[in-house]
Protein backbone atom coordinates (compact mmCIF):
# COMPACT_ATOMS: atom_id res chain seq x y z
CA UNK A 1 0.00 0.00 0.00
CA UNK A 2 1.48 3.30 -0.79
CA UNK A 3 0.98 6.32 1.16
CA UNK A 4 0.97 9.66 -0.75
CA UNK A 5 1.39 12.97 1.68
CA UNK A 6 0.34 15.80 -0.11
CA UNK A 7 1.47 19.25 0.91
CA UNK A 8 -1.18 21.22 -0.34
CA UNK A 9 -5.19 21.04 -1.21
CA UNK A 10 -3.89 21.22 -5.15
CA UNK A 11 -1.35 18.45 -4.46
CA UNK A 12 -4.01 16.57 -2.91
CA UNK A 13 -6.89 16.90 -5.70
CA UNK A 14 -4.13 16.03 -8.16
CA UNK A 15 -3.29 13.05 -6.41
CA UNK A 16 -6.34 11.69 -6.84
CA UNK A 17 -7.13 12.30 -9.84
CA UNK A 18 -4.14 10.27 -10.91
CA UNK A 19 -4.82 7.48 -8.30
CA UNK A 20 -8.58 7.30 -8.76
CA UNK A 21 -8.30 4.35 -7.23
CA UNK A 22 -6.42 5.48 -3.70
CA UNK A 23 -8.19 6.03 -0.61
CA UNK A 24 -8.48 9.94 1.23
CA UNK A 25 -7.46 9.61 5.07
CA UNK A 26 -7.67 12.09 7.54
CA UNK A 27 -8.20 10.38 11.34
CA UNK A 28 -8.61 7.53 9.95
CA UNK A 29 -10.67 6.38 13.05
CA UNK A 30 -13.37 4.78 10.62
CA UNK A 31 -10.96 3.59 7.81
CA UNK A 32 -8.49 1.98 9.58
CA UNK A 33 -10.98 -0.51 11.59
CA UNK A 34 -11.62 -2.33 7.99
CA UNK A 35 -8.18 -2.08 6.69
CA UNK A 36 -7.00 -3.93 10.32
CA UNK A 37 -9.86 -6.20 9.62
CA UNK A 38 -9.04 -6.94 5.79
CA UNK A 39 -12.49 -5.58 4.32
CA UNK A 40 -10.69 -2.91 2.87
CA UNK A 41 -7.29 -3.01 0.73
CA UNK A 42 -6.17 0.06 -1.40
CA UNK A 43 -3.33 0.30 -3.66
CA UNK A 44 -2.85 3.73 -2.41
CA UNK A 45 -4.23 6.31 0.56
CA UNK A 46 -3.64 10.11 0.39
CA UNK A 47 -3.09 11.32 3.61
CA UNK A 48 -4.98 14.69 3.68
CA UNK A 49 -4.98 15.43 7.69
CA UNK A 50 -2.27 18.20 7.38
CA UNK A 51 -4.18 20.38 4.66
CA UNK A 52 -5.25 23.89 5.81
CA UNK A 53 -7.91 24.22 3.85
CA UNK A 54 -9.68 20.78 5.54
CA UNK A 55 -9.07 22.78 9.00
CA UNK A 56 -11.11 25.72 8.61
CA UNK A 57 -13.88 26.87 10.59
CA UNK A 58 -15.41 29.81 10.81
CA UNK A 59 -18.61 32.63 10.89
CA UNK A 60 -19.47 34.84 8.17
CA UNK A 61 -22.95 36.26 10.14
CA UNK A 62 -25.22 33.77 9.79
CA UNK A 63 -23.18 31.51 8.13
CA UNK A 64 -21.31 28.86 9.13
CA UNK A 65 -18.36 26.50 7.74
CA UNK A 66 -16.56 23.49 9.03
CA UNK A 67 -13.65 21.82 7.38
CA UNK A 68 -13.75 18.23 6.91
CA UNK A 69 -10.51 17.77 8.57
CA UNK A 70 -11.65 19.42 12.08
CA UNK A 71 -11.79 16.91 15.19
CA UNK A 72 -14.34 16.42 17.20
CA UNK A 73 -12.65 17.56 20.22
CA UNK A 74 -12.27 21.30 18.40
CA UNK A 75 -16.25 21.63 17.39
CA UNK A 76 -16.64 21.13 21.30
CA UNK A 77 -14.22 23.84 21.83
CA UNK A 78 -14.74 26.25 19.17
CA UNK A 79 -18.84 25.75 18.15
CA UNK A 80 -20.72 26.11 22.16
CA UNK A 81 -23.17 27.56 20.40
CA UNK A 82 -24.11 24.75 18.56
CA UNK A 83 -25.52 22.73 20.71
CA UNK A 84 -26.90 19.72 18.67
CA UNK A 85 -23.31 19.43 17.16
CA UNK A 86 -21.50 19.33 20.28
CA UNK A 87 -23.68 17.28 21.96
CA UNK A 88 -22.97 14.49 18.74
CA UNK A 89 -19.41 14.89 18.98
CA UNK A 90 -19.13 14.33 22.22
CA UNK A 91 -20.96 10.90 21.84
CA UNK A 92 -18.42 9.94 19.42
CA UNK A 93 -16.05 7.02 20.77
CA UNK A 94 -13.82 8.23 23.57
CA UNK A 95 -11.19 11.32 24.21
CA UNK A 96 -8.52 9.74 21.42
CA UNK A 97 -11.01 8.80 19.02
CA UNK A 98 -12.70 12.73 19.25
CA UNK A 99 -8.87 14.17 19.25
CA UNK A 100 -8.58 12.57 15.89
CA UNK A 101 -12.27 11.83 14.08
CA UNK A 102 -13.70 14.55 11.57
CA UNK A 103 -17.41 15.22 10.82
CA UNK A 104 -15.89 14.52 7.45
CA UNK A 105 -14.79 11.40 7.71
CA UNK A 106 -18.15 10.38 8.97
CA UNK A 107 -19.73 11.87 5.74
CA UNK A 108 -17.04 10.10 3.74
CA UNK A 109 -17.37 6.57 5.77
CA UNK A 110 -21.73 7.15 4.85
CA UNK A 111 -22.66 5.15 7.50
CA UNK A 112 -26.62 6.05 9.15
CA UNK A 113 -24.83 5.26 12.06
CA UNK A 114 -22.75 8.73 11.79
CA UNK A 115 -23.89 10.48 15.13
CA UNK A 116 -22.85 13.78 13.74
CA UNK A 117 -24.77 13.02 10.01
CA UNK A 118 -28.49 13.49 11.74
CA UNK A 119 -27.31 16.85 13.08
CA UNK A 120 -26.04 18.49 9.11
CA UNK A 121 -29.47 16.79 8.13
CA UNK A 122 -31.20 19.47 10.93
CA UNK A 123 -28.85 22.05 9.94
CA UNK A 124 -29.79 21.60 6.08
CA UNK A 125 -25.98 21.95 5.42
CA UNK A 126 -24.76 21.58 2.37
CA UNK A 127 -21.60 19.49 1.04
CA UNK A 128 -18.77 21.11 -0.04
CA UNK A 129 -16.49 18.92 -2.32
CA UNK A 130 -13.36 19.26 -5.09
CA UNK A 131 -11.43 17.98 -7.89
CA UNK A 132 -9.35 19.39 -10.51
CA UNK A 133 -12.10 19.94 -12.28
CA UNK A 134 -13.64 22.39 -10.01
CA UNK A 135 -15.72 22.41 -7.06
CA UNK A 136 -19.87 21.68 -6.00
CA UNK A 137 -21.60 21.62 -3.04
CA UNK A 138 -25.02 18.81 -2.66
CA UNK A 139 -27.55 19.12 0.05
CA UNK A 140 -26.79 17.02 3.18
CA UNK A 141 -29.85 14.82 2.28
CA UNK A 142 -28.39 14.23 -0.74
CA UNK A 143 -25.09 13.32 -0.22
CA UNK A 144 -25.90 9.87 1.22
CA UNK A 145 -27.10 7.65 -1.02
CA UNK A 146 -27.16 4.80 0.97
CA UNK A 147 -25.10 2.56 3.73
CA UNK A 148 -21.41 3.00 2.87
CA UNK A 149 -22.44 4.95 -0.34
CA UNK A 150 -22.21 8.66 -0.82
CA UNK A 151 -22.09 11.05 -3.92
CA UNK A 152 -18.73 11.38 -4.24
CA UNK A 153 -17.20 11.07 -7.68
CA UNK A 154 -13.85 9.79 -9.21
CA UNK A 155 -11.20 12.43 -7.86
CA UNK A 156 -13.49 13.93 -5.52
CA UNK A 157 -12.65 15.14 -1.94
CA UNK A 158 -14.50 16.68 0.99
CA UNK A 159 -13.35 20.17 1.61
CA UNK A 160 -16.19 20.82 4.39
CA UNK A 161 -20.19 21.66 4.71
CA UNK A 162 -21.76 25.29 5.52
CA UNK A 163 -25.11 25.67 6.95
CA UNK A 164 -27.36 29.10 8.30
CA UNK A 165 -26.85 29.06 12.11
CA UNK A 166 -30.56 28.65 13.01
CA UNK A 167 -31.97 30.67 16.29
CA UNK A 168 -33.78 28.66 18.92
CA UNK A 169 -32.57 25.42 21.05
CA UNK A 170 -31.54 22.14 19.60
CA UNK A 171 -30.17 18.87 20.75
CA UNK A 172 -29.14 15.62 20.14
CA UNK A 173 -29.44 12.43 21.87
CA UNK A 174 -29.35 8.82 20.63
CA UNK A 175 -29.92 5.19 22.22
CA UNK A 176 -27.13 1.95 22.58
CA UNK A 177 -26.52 -0.79 23.67
CA UNK A 178 -24.41 1.05 26.86
CA UNK A 179 -24.12 4.94 28.05
CA UNK A 180 -20.81 5.48 26.25
CA UNK A 181 -18.06 3.98 23.31
CA UNK A 182 -21.40 2.66 21.55
CA UNK A 183 -22.57 2.65 17.53
CA UNK A 184 -26.01 4.32 17.81
CA UNK A 185 -28.74 2.23 17.53
CA UNK A 186 -31.22 4.96 17.18
CA UNK A 187 -30.23 9.11 17.57
CA UNK A 188 -31.99 12.08 16.56
CA UNK A 189 -31.36 15.70 16.35
CA UNK A 190 -33.89 18.31 16.98
CA UNK A 191 -33.63 22.10 15.95
CA UNK A 192 -35.76 24.74 16.13
CA UNK A 193 -35.67 27.96 14.01
CA UNK A 194 -36.98 30.55 15.32
CA UNK A 195 -36.99 32.94 12.25
CA UNK A 196 -38.90 30.60 10.05
CA UNK A 197 -41.06 29.17 13.06
CA UNK A 198 -39.52 25.75 12.07
CA UNK A 199 -39.02 22.72 13.59
CA UNK A 200 -36.35 20.10 12.24
CA UNK A 201 -35.81 16.22 13.35
CA UNK A 202 -33.48 14.13 11.64
CA UNK A 203 -33.05 10.72 12.45
CA UNK A 204 -29.96 8.34 11.70
CA UNK A 205 -29.75 4.64 12.83
CA UNK A 206 -33.12 3.60 11.72
CA UNK A 207 -33.42 3.66 7.61
CA UNK A 208 -30.57 3.53 4.95
CA UNK A 209 -29.60 6.55 5.30
CA UNK A 210 -30.05 9.68 7.59
CA UNK A 211 -34.32 10.61 7.53
CA UNK A 212 -36.23 13.89 8.05
CA UNK A 213 -39.37 13.49 10.31
CA UNK A 214 -41.25 15.80 8.13
CA UNK A 215 -44.75 15.00 8.94
CA UNK A 216 -43.52 14.89 12.55
CA UNK A 217 -41.52 18.93 11.50
CA UNK A 218 -44.88 20.05 10.05
CA UNK A 219 -47.02 19.05 12.90
CA UNK A 220 -45.06 20.44 15.88
CA UNK A 221 -44.62 23.83 13.80
CA UNK A 222 -48.24 24.26 13.08
CA UNK A 223 -49.31 22.99 16.87
CA UNK A 224 -46.51 25.82 17.94
CA UNK A 225 -48.50 28.20 16.24
CA UNK A 226 -51.91 27.33 16.51
CA UNK A 227 -51.01 27.32 21.19
CA UNK A 228 -49.14 30.93 19.81
CA UNK A 229 -45.87 29.15 21.56
CA UNK A 230 -43.52 30.82 18.93
CA UNK A 231 -44.58 34.49 20.29
CA UNK A 232 -44.97 33.48 24.12
CA UNK A 233 -42.63 30.21 24.91
CA UNK A 234 -44.35 29.99 28.24
CA UNK A 235 -47.63 28.78 26.61
CA UNK A 236 -45.54 25.47 25.72
CA UNK A 237 -47.64 22.94 24.24
CA UNK A 238 -49.82 20.19 25.42
CA UNK A 239 -48.84 16.43 26.52
CA UNK A 240 -51.03 15.03 23.68
CA UNK A 241 -49.45 17.12 21.00
CA UNK A 242 -45.54 16.18 21.97
CA UNK A 243 -46.94 12.41 22.27
CA UNK A 244 -48.60 13.04 18.79
CA UNK A 245 -45.02 14.73 17.45
CA UNK A 246 -42.97 11.26 18.64
CA UNK A 247 -45.85 9.54 17.25
CA UNK A 248 -45.06 10.69 13.67
CA UNK A 249 -41.09 10.68 14.62
CA UNK A 250 -41.65 7.02 14.89
CA UNK A 251 -43.37 6.75 11.54
CA UNK A 252 -40.72 8.59 9.69
CA UNK A 253 -38.56 5.27 10.68
CA UNK A 254 -37.71 2.16 8.28
CA UNK A 255 -35.66 0.28 11.21
CA UNK A 256 -34.53 -3.49 10.99
CA UNK A 257 -33.52 -6.18 12.58
CA UNK A 258 -29.67 -6.92 13.21
CA UNK A 259 -27.11 -7.62 16.07
CA UNK A 260 -27.41 -3.62 18.07
CA UNK A 261 -31.49 -4.49 18.18
CA UNK A 262 -35.05 -5.24 16.82
CA UNK A 263 -37.01 -2.44 14.25
CA UNK A 264 -39.75 -2.83 16.69
CA UNK A 265 -37.18 -1.64 19.89
CA UNK A 266 -35.93 1.46 17.39
CA UNK A 267 -39.37 2.54 16.53
CA UNK A 268 -40.24 2.97 20.04
CA UNK A 269 -37.05 5.09 21.00
CA UNK A 270 -37.30 7.22 17.96
CA UNK A 271 -41.11 8.17 19.76
CA UNK A 272 -39.49 7.99 23.21
CA UNK A 273 -36.40 10.06 21.68
CA UNK A 274 -38.52 12.40 19.54
CA UNK A 275 -40.66 13.44 22.64
CA UNK A 276 -37.65 14.14 25.26
CA UNK A 277 -35.94 16.14 22.37
CA UNK A 278 -39.33 18.59 21.58
CA UNK A 279 -40.09 18.76 25.72
CA UNK A 280 -36.71 19.84 26.08
CA UNK A 281 -36.80 22.29 23.17
CA UNK A 282 -39.88 23.64 25.01
CA UNK A 283 -38.11 24.01 28.49
CA UNK A 284 -35.27 26.08 26.77
CA UNK A 285 -37.35 28.47 25.42
CA UNK A 286 -38.77 29.17 28.61
CA UNK A 287 -35.92 29.08 30.40
CA UNK A 288 -34.23 31.71 27.79
CA UNK A 289 -37.68 33.95 27.86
Amino acid sequence: MELLRPRTLAEALDALAQRPDAVPIAGGTDLMVEVNFGRLRPDAMVDVSRLPELRRMGRNGAQVFLGAGVPYTAVMRELPDHVALVQASRTVGSPQIRNLGTVGGNLGTASPAGDALPVLAAYQAQILLASVAGQRQVPASAFLLGPKRNALAAGELIIGMSWRHARGPGSFSKIGTRNAMVISMAGLCLQLDEDEKAVRAALGSVAPVIVRADAAEAFAAAAMAEAGTWERPAAGLPDSAIERFGELVAAAASPIDDVRGTAAYRRHACAVLGRRALAWALADRRAAA
